[in-house]
């Protein structure tokens, strides 16, 4: 999928000045042309003229809208988080039933992922990070996401275990556990798809986490 960076939605974007709009489609053009070469080259090996270049602008356009090629590299990282991050926070406060908001959770964090995997790509290429150990070259922006994200996962489990849906466990460490085990499941399909070709609805991972914590 290709970066969507714009930050409104479609129908507002309309109603926006020209000369906005315009400085919209180009900063997202941009941001496309750099995620295609950092894909295809590496990170280090493009400069911001090969940027502009492949994305037919002058070179001055590309610093109207990015500093340098580490602000456009961090800017293209955290508009894909942000979005991810809007995306599964709304699926935990809109589903009122905990088993189906953690269900629903796990299936959009999927969704999201391997649309996104361009990007997912890119960044875990260009830090130290694996799937057993996410936390390294991450930055504080991208960590108060992830703890945003945990918290979220704390007050459905909290609701669950009021509700008796959900054994009488430590909400946080039920967070950390589902955490833990879409990375694990996630990052595998990306590196073996093979051993997921019929099974890749992360089904597993959901039935394994919640026969874990279901109150029988």
């Amino acid at each position: 999928m290709s970066p969507q960076p714009l930050r409104v939605g479609n129908a507002n974007l309309e109603r926006l000045p020209r000369r906005e709009r315009e400085n919209l489609r180009q900063r997202g053009e941009i941001l496309e042309t750099a995620l295609k070469l950092f894909s295809e080259k590496g990170y280090h090996n493009v400069s911001m003229q090969q940027i502009a270049k492949e994305a037919e602008f002058g070179v001055g356009t590309i610093y109207k809208f990015f500093s340098n090629k580490q602000d456009l590299y961090k800017i293209l990282i955290m508009d894909t988080a942000e979005r991810w991050q809007r995306a599964v926070i709304q699926v935990l406060e809109q589903e009122r039933n905990p088993c189906r908001a953690i269900t629903r959770y796990i299936t959009v964090q999927r969704e999201l992922f391997f649309d996104n995997l361009p990007v997912v790509r890119l960044y875990y290429s260009e830090t130290r990070g694996a799937c057993f150990n996410i936390e390294a070259g991450f930055d504080q922006d991208l960590l108060k996401l992830r703890d945003e994200r945990i918290e979220k996962l704390m007050s459905v489990f909290e609701t669950g275990i009021k509700e008796s849906v959900f054994r009488d466990l430590d909400p946080y460490h039920m967070a950390l556990a589902l955490h833990g085990i879409i990375d694990a499941f996630l990052f595998r399909m990306m590196e073996d798809p093979a051993r997921f070709r019929k099974r890749d609805e992360l089904s597993d991972a959901a039935g394994i986490f919640l026969g874990g914590i279901m109150n029988k």
